[in-house]
């Protein structure tokens, strides 16, 4: 008498062959790389916001107050490192480097896709395989 688990056995020992794909990757959509590399650049833009700030309040919390008194001992206790180092003037620097690395990532994902498009022409493209295991 044959069990269901039996079945199930004699089935795992059949192996099937496996099945290879080769795909030619031979032209990347530009506005797909644009609209990619942007989406990039804001998931990075919203890191490096993030992280500027919780470096400030790690800063501020453990450096900011023995530099503030460094920093008035040369000053005569006329201005303080404070006034010109807080956390507007930093989340203002942070927005303005997040900015800036979004214009610049999302026209290197075009000029990059643009790139790949010309070499694809001298090349034949890249040569990727796939494989059913």
């Amino acid at each position: 008498m044959s069990t269901v688990a039996d079945k199930l056995a004699k089935k795992s020992t059949h192996k099937t062959p496996a099945k290879q794909v080769r795909l030619r990757l031979v032209y990347i959509d530009f506005w797909s790389a644009v609209k990619l590399s942007f989406l990039a650049a804001v998931a990075l833009a919203i890191v490096t916001v993030v992280s500027y700030f919780l470096l400030y309040l790690v800063v501020a919390a453990t450096l900011l107050p023995r530099l503030d008194e460094f920093f008035t001992s040369f000053t005569d206790g006329g201005a303080t490192l404070s006034q010109y180092v807080g956390l507007p003037q930093v989340m203002a620097f942070a927005a303005i480097i997040a900015i800036l690395n979004l214009v610049v990532i999302t026209v290197l994902g075009a000029v990059m896709a643009g790139i790949y498009n010309l070499a694809v022409k001298v090349t034949g493209g890249l040569l990727v395989g796939f494989t059913s295991n």
